[in-house]
């Protein structure tokens, strides 16, 4: 009986965290929706990671705009890419794919999905300029994200996906490795507190590896 009550219980939070997940994701599309975005605009598009960052203080501009959702994945940003595709903005940088690795996706699965995004992105804005990031590095020292176990190839793999898409498209891609790696490729424990999302060093050391992309024409 007890393990039956265990089971529901277990079965409810997961229910409750993933209602909770689809309510966030549309609370923030409706802000965004009060919010369009212009031609003078530099987005940061993707996830919890980019959620979670002030970039406007940390890089000292106004022109900056996040345009990110915790919990997303590939096919939630493509959902909601008209938000920002229409208003034809200067750069995205795009950070995404986290999430589908924790789906238990392969590096190629990864990459179908991913590139289909970027061709759909450069058709609804060609004279946007588009700037493609590695997938961060993880670390499971930590044991929080036990979907990611054991995943630690599958992100390499997908990045080596990423620079070649970017490559085949003309596209700038930005390794985000050297400023968040450690030796052992994962993430430095300075920079994160649950192994996969930054703490405010790590958000800038992430901003001043990009520096120099925003300061570009």
């Amino acid at each position: 009986m007890i393990k039956r009550f265990l089971l529901i219980l277990s079965l409810c939070a997961g229910t409750m965290t993933a209602v909770h997940a689809d309510k966030y994701w549309e609370q923030r599309v409706s802000l965004f929706n009060q919010l369009p975005v212009t031609e003078n605009d530099i987005i940061f598009l993707g996830n919890s990671i980019t959620d979670g960052g002030n970039f406007e203080e940390l890089f000292g501009r106004e022109d900056v705009k996040n345009r990110g959702i915790r919990s997303d994945a590939i096919p939630g940003v493509m959902k909601r890419l008209d938000q920002v595709t229409k208003g034809h903005p200067r750069k995205i940088f795009l950070l995404i794919g986290i999430n589908d690795v924790s789906h238990g996706l392969t590096a190629d699965q990864l990459a179908e999905r991913y590139e289909k995004l970027v061709k759909e992105i450069a058709a609804r804005s060609p004279q946007t300029k588009l700037y493609l990031q590695s997938v961060m590095p993880i670390n499971n020292s930590f044991k929080v994200y036990k979907s990611l176990t054991g995943k630690e190839k599958t992100v390499v793999e997908f990045n080596a996906r990423i620079k070649r898409i970017a490559e085949e498209n003309g596209l700038t891609y930005i390794d985000l490795w050297p400023a968040l790696a450690d030796s052992a490729g994962n993430m430095k424990k300075n920079l994160t507190n649950d192994g996969l999302h930054l703490t405010g060093e790590g958000y800038r050391a992430w901003t001043e590896l990009l520096r120099p992309y925003l300061d570009e024409e």
